[in-house]
């Protein structure tokens, strides 16, 4: 009768043991590859839904077409709905297969996408916190007198032109990879494919640095002045209008032009004002002015503040690591270069949020649409509009009141100066979306 030796047994054990292990890691791969593709389809769904429910909402509604200043948040959804579309879709892929299928010119292809849509889409944002600046800061006439049509033509085209020179004509022709051929080559060996099985994509110094200040640093100084400039404005008037409203809380003589709101199913904004005079508000009206203006200040700063820090928090690191990257020889791991740039895909699908689903005039056509068309959702969006406006020619907190400014201004005309400023005053407030 045969028997087994104890090292037979040793070996058998260690064997099944290591088929268990092997089994164990397999299954928590597999595990770890379907909770991935869940979690990138979750966020491509959601970017393309938010982004295409924008796009409705101008084309089904009147009001928000009337708004040129609409546009740039329209455009914006444009570029990140084919970011969604174009370019996470392969990033998903090739991130949970481990491999590129689609070859090598398809790979230039796509990386030239992703550069160019996700470049527009930040240019974007910095042209909607410049059209916000002027909406804000300066006098309404200026503003129309710089938003005009043409202008606001120019900057979309600049939005989509100038990404095409830092993406598909460098890419292309292979600029980003002059002096660093043999550290790619070497890259694509160590993924264990060929050109046409692997999507290497790494950049020199002198691109890396162009790039990077073109797609991020240069938009993130404009923004972070733009809304450095309208948080103090803001303030200011907010300040300015505590006080206009602590004076009419004593009795005067004379009379005060105040704008108010009048009920009006008009599309001319100037019809929903009509001047009056008054003598000052009672003492009563005093005590909540304090309570206000620290809400006014509180939403002001919040808002600012989720606008900047989601764009910061979604770009900054990988454009940080753009940049430092090709000066520490290209050693930052390739799993944090896929964290920051979904990171940077993620700020496509918050965007529909942060500058559209804020604005009133936005909701309300998106009720109309999920609605099915539902006009009840119309009227109620009409009517919280006009409550709106009353309350905001009260004390505006964007600092562009109409009541602090006519109240400055004793000795003019309010007839058709008054009705002009009005319209073009309505025409800025539009520009602001959750300001």
């Amino acid at each position: 009768m045969a028997t087994t030796s104890p090292q037979h047994l040793v070996d058998d054990i260690i064997h099944k043991g290591q088929e268990q292990q092997q089994q164990q890691q397999e299954f928590l791969s597999l595990l770890e590859t379907i909770v991935l593709t869940i979690f990138l389809s979750i966020i491509i769904i959601m970017t393309v839904f938010g982004n295409l429910l924008v796009m409705v909402a101008l084309c089904k509604d009147r009001y928000l077409r009337k708004k040129k200043t609409n546009y740039f948040i329209v455009s914006l959804a444009f570029a990140d709905l084919l970011v969604a579309l174009l370019v996470m879709p392969f990033a998903a892929i090739e991130l949970t297969t481990g491999e590129w299928r689609y070859g090598e010119i398809f790979c230039l292809v796509r990386t030239s996408l992703d550069v160019l849509l996700t470049t527009a889409s930040i240019l974007h944002l910095c042209c909607i916190a410049l059209d916000r600046y002027y909406a804000i800061c300066c006098q309404p006439l200026v503003y129309r007198h710089k938003m005009t049509p043409v202008r606001v033509a120019v900057m979309l085209s600049g939005c989509w032109l100038i990404p095409i020179f830092i993406s598909f004509l460098p890419i292309m022709q292979s600029w980003n990879a002059i002096g660093i051929e043999d550290i790619i080559e070497e890259r694509r060996a160590l993924a264990g494919g060929s050109n046409d099985t692997s999507c290497v994509f790494l950049v020199n110094r002198p691109y890396a640095l162009i790039c990077s200040t073109v797609a991020f640093y240069v938009p993130l100084a404009l923004m972070v002045l733009a809304y450095q400039r309208i948080y103090v404005t803001a303030m200011t008037h907010v300040r300015q209008i505590e006080t206009l409203q602590r004076a009419g809380s004593a009795p005067v003589t004379g009379t005060t032009p105040v704008v108010t709101v009048r009920s009006s199913t008009s599309s001319d904004p100037s019809e929903h004002y009509r001047l009056r005079t008054t003598t000052g508000s009672s003492s009563s009206d005093h005590g909540p002015i304090a309570n206000s203006r620290m809400r006014i200040e509180t939403k002001a700063a919040k808002t600012l503040a989720v606008i900047m820090g989601c764009f910061c928090l979604c770009w900054a690191p990988f454009f940080i690591t753009n940049v430092v990257d090709p000066f520490i020889h290209y050693s930052v791991p390739w799993q944090l270069w896929t964290a920051w740039l979904w990171l940077g895909y993620i700020n496509s699908g918050l965007n529909p949020f942060l500058y559209a689903f804020l604005n009133r005039a936005f909701r309300r056509a998106f009720l109309v649409i999920l609605c099915c068309g539902d006009e009840r959702y119309a009227r109620q969006g009409s009517c919280s509009y006009g409550h709106a406006q009353r309350a905001y020619s009260a004390a505006s907190g964007n600092g562009t009141s109409m009541a602090l400014r006519l109240s400055f201004l004793p000795n003019r005309s309010y007839s058709d100066n008054g009705r002009t400023m009005l319209a073009t005053e309505q025409e800025s407030q539009d520009s602001l979306g959750a300001l």
